[in-house]
């Protein structure tokens, strides 16, 4: 998993609320638990003209020019800001993934669907939660300026503009922030205490033989 510690990029407006996790990623691109390649997919619904399957070859595809990624001034859009209840529905951990796959590495909301939010942290990207008013502010500056950027910084808990210049605080748990600043998802976290966990099994198989000889 990347670390994540302060990121400066492109922010792209998703004018909606209640996206749930099958238009973030429908659900016929599921077969594969692989974490990578979901990008090409992300809102295929709204993205495309046409009907998405696995196997297609996008770049062929007929696109949306009205859908806001489609957008040449949202090309290369790393922030992703949103509506209330972002990532609601079903609790498919494919939606982080293809957010993550396409380039996004946070998305802000006044509100997540909580198993969305807890899988976002599993997978490095940074969801945070903004007041209303707060989040209308930033949709109202992406809108009038073009190329407008955030700057994320985690380590000091802050969504800043262009110019460094302070929109919002946001609040995040400790453990959460230790493990997107450092890059550990669940597996790198065992793996840390990987020499006490073979230190056990060696004890464990001395004391009973028995459990080894499968």
């Amino acid at each position: 998993m990347r670390d994540f510690t302060v990121h400066r990029g492109l922010a792209a407006p998703l004018d909606r609320a209640n996206v749930d996790t099958d238009a973030i990623i429908p659900k016929q691109f599921l077969k594969s638990i692989k974490r990578s390649g979901f990008g090409p997919n992300l809102f295929d619904e709204w993205r495309y003209l046409d009907h998405g399957e696995p196997g297609m070859d996008n770049r062929s595809r007929p696109l949306n020019p009205d859908f806001v990624l489609n957008k040449p001034r949202y090309q290369g859009a790393s922030i992703l800001l949103a509506r209330k209840n972002f990532g609601c529905g079903s609790s498919r951990e494919h939606a982080p993934w293809a957010l993550e796959d396409y380039g996004f590495r946070c998305v802000i909301a006044p509100s997540f669907a909580d198993i969305f939010f807890n899988n976002c942290y599993k997978n490095g990207l940074l969801p945070i939660k903004l007041m209303e008013s707060e989040v209308d502010r930033i949709f109202g500056d992406i809108n009038s300026f073009i190329g407008f950027e955030l700057v994320i910084d985690l380590p000091e808990q802050a969504v800043r503009g262009p110019s460094g210049e302070l929109i919002a605080r946001f609040e995040v748990d400790e453990f959460r922030k230790h493990c997107l600043l450092n890059g550990l998802d669940e597996i790198a976290l065992t793996l840390k205490h990987a020499d006490a966990i073979r230190a056990y099994e060696a004890r464990r198989f001395a004391a009973e033989p028995w459990l080894a000889a499968g």
